[in-house]
């Protein structure tokens, strides 16, 4: 099942697996670390703990923020 999403602003087309898609699988679909993001699904912020139970379908939005540390 090919899922067209909107990514951080940006139209993605992509077939995760398992099916149906989670949360955690499009993720990893997209190419980012889930130990590194912060992820927002419909305008709501997901906790982590439930991306594997958190369905994506066609035309969703997700907001992924990447962690960055450092400073000095």
């Amino acid at each position: 099942m090919v899922l067209q999403l909107n990514v951080n602003g940006e139209i993605h087309r992509l077939d995760p697996a398992p099916e149906p898609p989670n949360l955690e699988a499009v993720i990893a679909a997209l190419g980012h670390n889930p130990q590194l993001v912060v992820a927002e699904h419909n305008g709501t912020i997901a906790p982590r703990r439930l991306w594997a139970s958190t369905p994506v379908a066609d035309n969703d939005t997700l907001e992924i923020v990447t962690i960055v540390g450092g400073g000095s």
